[in-house]
């Protein structure tokens, strides 16, 4: 039988390497494939919604009553939904009005709320945004996934 997890969350990174034999036949070299849509939402970033979180809870800038905001254009956002959803976060993502109606539906289905921007602003309308939220919005923490050192991290603990 597997393993049993206690939450999803505990999955993120469980993900198996593949030798490639054909396409290195005949050759001196070893190349893997790491399988990163093993992850439950099927991205690399799963990996960073998941430490950037795990840090501030650990740090003690997150707790239960904590609002997540972040502006995004996309699967860093997926990730922060899932894994907020799984910790029972609130979770207010900013993105540009020009994202995906698909995408926008599945971060409501994990239970995000979505603020639309103009998309004429791109990303810089949303962390515009983002960051006036978080000013107007007591007990709040913005991740700021470009600049947040969890984000990196993970990548050199667990990825490469």
């Amino acid at each position: 039988m597997g393993r049993i997890y206690n939450n999803i969350v505990e999955t993120v990174g469980r993900t198996p390497l593949v030798r490639l034999n054909r396409v290195t036949e005949g050759l001196p070299a070893t190349i893997l494939l790491k399988c990163e849509f093993f992850n439950p939402l099927s991205s690399v970033k799963d990996r960073i919604g998941m430490a950037m979180i795990e840090a501030a809870e650990k740090s003690g800038v997150l707790k239960k009553e904590t609002t997540i905001i972040e502006p995004t254009s996309g699967n860093t956002g997926i990730a922060l939904a899932f894994v907020a959803a799984a910790k029972g976060n609130k979770l207010v993502l900013t993105m540009p009005e020009t994202m995906s109606v698909e995408r926008r539906t599945l971060l409501a289905l994990l239970g995000a709320k979505v603020v639309l921007t103009p998309g004429a602003e791109g990303m810089r309308g949303a962390i515009n945004r983002a960051t006036s939220l978080a000013a107007e919005t007591p007990n709040s923490w913005i991740p700021q996934q470009f600049e947040n050192e969890a984000n990196p991290e993970i990548h050199r603990k667990t990825t490469a």
